[in-house]
């Protein structure tokens, strides 16, 4: 059992030859990951990677059975992409791609509402069941099996937490990037929701940071579920200016609800066990399953 993602996931890459597709679509494979083909309109019928490059998603789902997608489309392709890869039948579809226009988004976000997908990102690091596979663009060898699932706005923060949990010995179930765009797929709340709901998953690390209200749905949510699974959270940007963007595009306080202090009074007053620092994330985590 894992989230999202597993061994048995038929994975394609949208925009399969262009310079990240193919680095990254090397890291996956290399990594054992079940990639079955590409696509790359107009180059259909090659190879590349020793894997099949199709012209539609549509024709990968149909001759390879392709169920899961990773886009490295350019932004101002990206969400027809998106859409695409909907249409196509695609159950999970993990765009890492950075600065699509939100108009965009807002447009591919409706689009799929009615869809049978779901949408992870974009401008995320993507999803990975250690061990099993890696659609994304984290380094797999600090990620090792095991017990607590992660999810993170932060890329970077969720290969640190992870790093942490796997020196305190307990591992990763399954880490979900979810991106720091204003507009994306999955919320806080469902990839929280799937770990918790993961028999296999027994304690959740919730990354989040300043800027809109994902964070706090998500420890209201845990608090009404009455879940007896440990999660141990942590909000980036404690110093960040009110009205600056930082990093992130949805990075913005808007008003005193968005500040770190404010986040992390929520999820304290819902049960989650907030750490100050992210240099304690492993420890707390060993802590709270001891």
């Amino acid at each position: 059992m894992s989230v999202l993602v597993n061994k048995d996931s038929k994975i394609i890459v949208q925009g399969f030859t262009g310079s990240e597709g193919t680095f990254h679509a090397g890291q996956m494979i290399e990594y054992g990951t079940n990639v079955v083909g590409g696509v790359t309109p107009g180059k259909g019928g090659q190879t590349h990677l020793d894997k099949p490059v199709f012209n539609t998603v549509e024709e990968a789902v149909k001759q390879v059975g392709a169920d899961t997608t990773i886009i490295f489309v350019p932004p101002a392709f990206a969400a027809d992409a998106i859409m695409e890869a909907a249409d196509a039948g695609i159950k999970v579809i993990i765009t890492i791609t950075e600065g699509i226009p939100v108009a965009d988004m807002i447009t591919a976000a409706n689009y799929i509402k009615g869809k049978d997908c779901r949408l992870i990102g974009p401008n995320c690091p993507g999803v990975i069941t250690p061990e099993e596979a890696k659609v994304g663009i984290m380094p797999g060898f600090v990620f090792k099996k095991g017990k607590v699932g992660i999810v993170s706005k932060s890329g970077t923060l969720t290969y640190e937490a992870a790093d942490q949990v796997v020196k305190q010995g307990l591992g990763i179930t399954t880490a979900i990037g979810i991106g720091g765009d204003p507009i994306i797929g999955t919320t806080t709340k469902e990839a929280v929701e799937l770990l918790i709901n993961d028999p296999e998953t027994e304690a959740v690390v919730m990354i989040g940071e300043i800027g809109g209200q994902l964070e706090a749905d998500a420890a209201n949510w845990y608090k009404e579920s009455g879940s007896k699974k440990p999660v141990v959270g942590f909000i980036a940007g404690e110093t960040a200016p009110a009205g600056r963007t930082m990093g992130h595009a949805g990075a913005i306080v808007g008003g005193s609800d968005d500040t770190a202090q404010a986040k992390k009074k929520i999820m304290r007053a819902c049960g989650i066990h907030v750490v100050d620092s992210p240099a304690e994330i492993g420890r707390k985590v060993a802590e709270v399953l001891a």
